[in-house]
């Protein structure tokens, strides 16, 4: 044409939306007009509760977003005066269409196009979907999380299935349903070297870590939360990502704990990339990596960079969580402390419990601090000697019976060991650690607390004074929701 301008792009807009009409006319789809602020997963979850799994676009949307777009401005020639057009970037609020649809290999997901130049278009999918699609077609059995695995028969040959989503099976199944949607370009335009190249706009790289105890799992994860809020930190972060970082790096490196409803997630952020940890259903530990600019790792945007960025991503993941676990293992007391305190059964010897609060729990926990000074060990006659006083009893009425029944607890339960080719005994040293732990949380946290707690005076404690406060709260929470009768 003799003069560049948008009027150029009319008739081209004109035509792609006219063809996008006859598509939903011709395949008898409903087109959706997105409200805004509406989620437009949960419309697309509505049609795929009553889809039968067969490969077919589903629906499709419309709704106005913000887009770059070319326009044609008028300027003037500052020598001549005269005026011509001149082609500029800049953003324009115009009609988007979603083509949301189910893939047999891929699973559900979706295609966005804008209605105006360049007619951009981002495609949506889950990795996930796909393995599950292709778990399935194997015959593999697995168990769903969501958009995750909750278990699998065969963990190698899903492993091998996940390494099959490559660069190129991605771009294929791109081109696939750009050949069968409405397209922008005519086949004139596309035989000219007008086509769509495909890019990486974010990348979300996910490990997620099923537990078989579900609640010492919430434990841990919010332990982690309150024991790593300065991960942000610009060294914790170079850590994390493996990345320099100096004062003119760009961005802000920051951690954030976010609160939906009841479940918190952690969030580390790196430029323009985070990582977002949380737990999944209450069933699982999920850290996804998320890149938003594969520009932040000096790797480019075109899709065959993908198993660079995979590199990125599923390492920052396993950084983050070497991070925690050197931080943090509340799960493994949580083992110490059943191993101490509850019942335990050691090649097919049952020890019965060492109660925390039992008052021969703390004698022998006691008595244990003293007996690990013997440098020879001690025996079972040490061992009455001082429990017996502990009890307020004297030392006759521990029989020998009822010495060898604590002597046997003690051992099966890790605190005290049995020195070769003797009858004498030594303290271990978790033996020790426990023993000078529990004793001191009992007398110092547990009876000095509740005693601030049950204190009644004109000047009770601190502790005491918030819990009638809190008390009060409940009380007035409770008579202002609650109908009178």
């Amino acid at each position: 044409m003799p003069i560049a301008s948008g009027a150029l792009m009319g008739p081209m807009t004109d035509e792609f939306v006219r063809s996008i009409h006859r598509y939903v006319a011709g395949w008898g789809l409903d087109l959706i007009d997105f409200a805004k602020g509406q989620r437009k997963d949960d419309v697309a979850q509505g049609y795929l509760a009553d889809h039968d799994g067969s490969e077919a676009v589903l629906f499709v949307g419309r709704a106005q977003e913000k887009a770059r777009v070319f326009r044609t401005e008028k300027r003037v020639d500052r020598r001549t005066g005269s005026a011509y057009p001149w082609l500029v970037k800049t953003t324009a609020m115009v009609n988007h269409f979603y083509f949301y649809a189910f893939d047999d290999d891929f699973g559900p997901f979706f295609i966005k196009f804008s209605s105006y130049f360049p007619y951009t278009a981002k495609v949506c999918f889950n990795g996930h979907h796909f393995a599950q699609r292709q778990a399935a077609k194997a015959g593999v059995g697995f168990e769903a999380l969501d958009n995750g695995f909750l278990a699998c028969q065969d963990p190698a040959a899903l492993a091998a299935i996940a390494r099959r989503l490559s660069a190129a099976r991605i771009d294929a199944f791109c081109r696939k349903w750009l050949r069968q949607l409405p397209h922008p370009f005519s086949p004139a335009d596309r035989r000219a070297g007008y086509r769509y190249a495909v890019s990486v706009l974010q990348a979300e790289f996910s490990l997620t870590q099923v537990l078989d105890r579900p609640l010492s799992g919430r434990l841990f994860f919010e332990q982690v939360i309150r024991d790593n809020l300065d991960a942000g930190r610009a060294d914790q972060v170079s850590l994390i990502f493996d990345r320099r970082i100096i004062p003119a790096t760009p961005g802000r490196f920051r951690t954030r704990v976010i609160t939906e409803g009841v479940i918190p997630s952690l969030h580390v952020d790196y430029k323009h990339s985070r990582i977002k940890q949380y737990f999944k259903l209450e069933r699982a530990l999920r850290t996804e990596c998320t890149v938003n600019d594969t520009t932040d790792f000096g790797i480019g945007r075109l899709l065959h960079n993908l198993p660079a960025l995979g590199q990125v991503g599923f390492a920052a993941n396993r950084r983050l969580l070497e991070v925690q676990r050197t931080s943090s293992d509340p799960i493994a007391g949580a083992d110490a402390y059943d191993r101490i305190c509850r019942p335990v059964t050691v090649d097919a010897q049952r020890a019965a419990a060492l109660r925390f609060d039992a008052p021969v729990t703390q004698a022998l926990l006691q008595a244990l601090i003293v007996l690990r000074l013997l440098h020879n060990g001690f025996a079972n006659r040490d061992l009455r000697a001082l429990l017996a006083p502990l009890l307020g009893l004297p030392p006759a009425a521990m029989t020998q019976g009822r010495m060898t029944y604590h002597l046997r607890r003690l051992r099966l339960h890790g605190l005290i060991e049995r020195i070769p080719h003797t009858h004498r005994y030594s303290v271990t040293d978790v033996g020790l650690a426990a023993a000078i732990f529990l004793t001191r949380i009992h007398h110092r946290v547990l009876h000095i607390g509740m005693a601030h707690l049950a204190d009644p005076g004109p000047s009770p404690p601190a502790i005491r004074r918030a819990l009638d406060n809190l008390n009060r709260q409940i009380d007035h929470l409770t008579t202002s929701v609650v109908p009178a009768a």
